[in-house]
């Protein structure tokens, strides 16, 4: 089954204050995971297998690259033997990237927050309204996205076109090029 994302990632100085306005809204936390994404080798798309403790799924979508709210569409499937997963994978179409990272995962209603950690890259915010949970319009993904972006305060200029892969994946080219 495909679902709907309207998605923005964002750096962020203010996780403390956008955990704080969170729990001061009644989101739901579901906790803090290390994750684990294996990024595969794919045609077109991506295909990443997410490891942790709360989440362990196969996840396949499809993007545009923006940097604004942007609509992700994406199928996904809970796994419960990801190492065995992975090593078929592997095998198959070969290891793109790997990214770990440490999240905190909130909900309110229908919208998932994450306030990421990453190793050489920094603190990021990922609000993400899916129509996943709820039967609801683009349209409407699309206002519930971009309210929280002002609740949170994020700038245009804060907001990432790319996914942590991509960023991470150029960190390592610009090493390599310094060679």
């Amino acid at each position: 089954m495909s679902f709907i994302n309207i998605e923005i990632k964002a750096r962020t100085s203010s996780t403390a204050a956008i955990r704080e306005y969170l729990i001061s809204h009644g989101a739901e936390q579901r906790g803090t995971d290390l994750q684990t994404d294996t990024y595969f080798n794919t045609r077109k798309g991506r295909l990443k297998l997410r490891q942790g403790k709360i989440e362990n799924n196969l996840i396949y979508y499809e993007r545009g690259e923006s940097n604004g709210p942007r609509q992700s569409n994406f199928s996904l499937m809970e796994v419960k033997d990801p190492e065995n997963l992975k090593a078929i994978l592997s095998a198959a179409s070969g290891i793109r990237i790997v990214v770990e990272k440490k999240r905190e995962i909130y909900f309110i209603a229908n919208v998932k927050f994450h306030l990421d950690e990453l190793a050489r890259l920094g603190n990021f915010v990922e609000i993400e309204a899916s129509n996943r949970y709820a039967p609801l319009s683009v349209e409407k993904l699309r206002e519930q996205c971009n309210f929280y972006m002002k609740e949170f305060g994020i700038r245009q200029a804060d907001l990432l076109q790319g996914s942590y892969s991509d960023m991470l994946m150029a960190l390592s080219e610009d090493v390599n090029e310094s060679y």
